[in-house]
């Protein structure tokens, strides 16, 4: 009798594949169906509410005395449109310029501005309209400075009102140019633009036929993001006193308690945000900005003209005193005394007792542990989501993929207020995505706010580096019979672990900087630190509202300087990871 034989063992890839795994066609499904759950119920959901809550009882009531009543809401669209019009415009022509200057220049004092020029992005919104308010406005240090230097009766040009929201949006929002501008000159073929000149054409036709054409993509990109940065704003227009925007009317009828119609003014600014993003997507979709050449990168050029480096050196000093000028002014009365700054130019009694204050005082340290604990968790939840949600859109092939994708950007383009007004609509009342509890007032509130607005920033983030990683290095471990999940955590996530700690990174820093949503929501008990600056801004208390505000700035340069680290570093992590494979 023959010895009796067993078939030889399936080797790993079989053994994987028995059963339901990642490659089954049933997998992207079952991974997707709860992310787009949490989408539905966090982001899309609340946005039928506050639809529901406009109508109410009455039907088209509110949107009939919207178009057709006193005039105040008419006015606050056009004014918050013309606004951010404008702020495009305004941080177009300032980060444009700058991006060229220093891109294509070599001059005195270039350095020393690249390694300064994206300072206003490390203030807060609270705080840099705080500073803005400080240096330039009728009660400011330059206006009252110069009014005492010139022996004016009135401070010497001010800014309040409108002028006075541009002034903050350009300084805060032109780095969204700078930054996409400078990677497009860096990127292009000086070659092409050689060739135009050589073959007659003038400087200005250069820009308008060369240079602005391949730079559309960045400049839609960055429009996209000033333009709904600055329909956002609630801010600037909040301390230069400018009630007539759709966000100061949304705040005013919120704290009124006509939630109706705070609910008809965040639904049509949610229309007007996704609109503008529908537009631009098509502008920039009608034609390719692609450069069929391969000449090399483009070289600065040094200003040899001697009055032409003193104007650029005397620019450079101009320009630095300016870009330092908020962060200094908020320094400098982070260490006034409270209530010793009335009339004078600049404060007259210095002390640390702000400091102290705000370490030993608990009423006082509780903003800031508000803050930390809101935004870590509001962090965790972005990254597990946000991580998961990119993997499926770039590595899963499932109907639907497009929609996930506009789904988790939808937040991005609605103002703050209009997420909290979302919320406020959907969660006044238990439902299934509450587990059945009331979250108005309570401290969860806060968190999933941040949840929701921030999200986004880890997604493009952890998208990105993804997009960067050799499929075949997960698609080898699970061949070697490696599941999904640990094939994933092992190789996949450890790759993309510089992109998502970097977006992870500036979801808490927002998170802590975060103001527009959170004056909505917030509760005495649950106060977070800009909620806290604001009230002490208006209890006179201006030093401890400075101390507060610096604790943000000097938390969010850290960050930035890790992230920047983290991003060189992940080039190094992902070589390595090829050349271990």
């Amino acid at each position: 009798m023959p010895p009796v034989t067993q078939d030889p063992a399936p080797p790993p890839a079989a053994r994987s594949r028995r059963g339901l795994n990642a490659n089954s066609p049933w997998f992207p499904y079952l991974l997707v169906f709860p992310l787009a759950l949490i989408l539905f119920g966090y982001v899309v959901q609340p946005m039928f509410a506050t639809f529901a809550e406009s109508v109410g009882v009455d039907g088209v009531a509110n949107y009939t005395e919207f178009v057709t009543g006193t005039g105040v809401a008419r006015s606050a669209l056009l004014t918050s449109l013309g606004i951010s019009a404008a702020s495009v415009l305004l941080c177009g022509i300032v980060g444009v310029a700058m991006a060229f200057l220093l891109k294509r220049f070599s001059f005195p004092g270039r350095r020393l501005i690249e390694a300064i020029i994206l300072v206003p992005a490390a203030l807060p919104p609270l705080i840099g309209a705080i500073s803005f308010q400080l240096l330039y406005s009728e009660t400011g240090i330059l206006p009252r400075g110069l009014q005492q230097l010139l022996g004016t009766e009135n401070p010497v040009l001010p800014f309040t009102g409108i002028a006075g929201v541009l002034v903050v949006h350009t300084f805060t929002m032109y780095p969204f140019f700078y930054l996409a501008a400078s990677a497009a000159l860096v990127g292009m073929d000086p070659s092409v633009e050689e060739a135009a000149y050589n073959l007659g054409a003038s400087r200005v036709r250069v820009w308008r036929t060369v240079l602005l054409p391949m730079l559309t993509p960045a400049l839609v990109s960055a429009s996209l993001l000033v333009f709904m940065t600055s329909l956002a704003s609630y801010t600037a227009p909040l301390l230069f006193g400018v009630d007539r925007t759709m966000t100061m009317q949304i705040y005013i009828n919120r704290t009124n308690g006509d939630l109706p119609m705070a609910s008809t003014y965040a639904s049509v600014l949610a229309v007007a945000s996704v609109l503008f993003l529908l537009g631009m997507r098509w502008y920039e979709g009608r034609r390719s900005y692609r450069s069929q050449s391969k000449g090399v990168a483009s070289h600065r050029r040094e200003i040899t003209n001697p009055f032409g480096k003193w104007l650029a050196l005397l620019a450079s000093v101009l320009a630095t005193m300016v870009l330092l000028a908020p962060v200094a002014t908020i320094a400098l009365v982070a260490f006034s005394r409270d209530g010793s700054w009335t009339t004078e130019v600049i404060p007259s009694e210095y002390t640390m007792q702000n400091f102290v204050t705000i370490f030993s005082d608990p009423g006082a340290y509780r903003p800031i542990l508000n803050s930390l604990q809101m935004s870590l968790l509001a962090t965790v939840g972005c990254v597990v989501v946000g991580v998961l949600i990119a993997y499926a859109v770039r590595r899963l092939d499932f109907r639907g993929r497009g929609l996930l994708d506009v789904a988790v950007m939808l937040a991005w383009a609605l103002p703050g207020t209009v997420v909290a007004i979302n919320l406020i609509s959907a969660f006044s009342t238990g439902n299934a995505f509450s587990f059945g509890q009331v979250l108005i007032g309570t401290f969860w509130i806060m968190p999933l706010a941040y949840f929701v607005r921030f999200l986004p920033l880890v997604f493009r983030s952890s998208s990105a580096t993804l997009a960067q990683i050799d499929p075949s290095l997960e698609e080898a471990a699970r061949n070697l019979g490696a599941p999904w999940w640990r094939a994933f955590g092992t190789v996949t996530l450890r790759l993309m672990l510089p992109g998502v700690l970097a977006g992870a990174l500036l979801a808490f820093v927002n998170g802590v900087g975060e103001f527009v949503a959170s004056v909505l929501i917030y509760t005495s008990e649950t106060a977070p630190i800009s909620v806290e600056i604001n009230n002490r801004m208006y209890s006179f208390e201006v030093g401890t509202a400075a101390a507060y505000g610096m604790l943000q700035v000097v938390l969010i340069f850290m960050v930035m300087v890790f992230s920047g680290r983290l991003q060189n570093g992940g080039r190094a992590t992902r070589e390595a990871a090829k050349w271990t494979a």
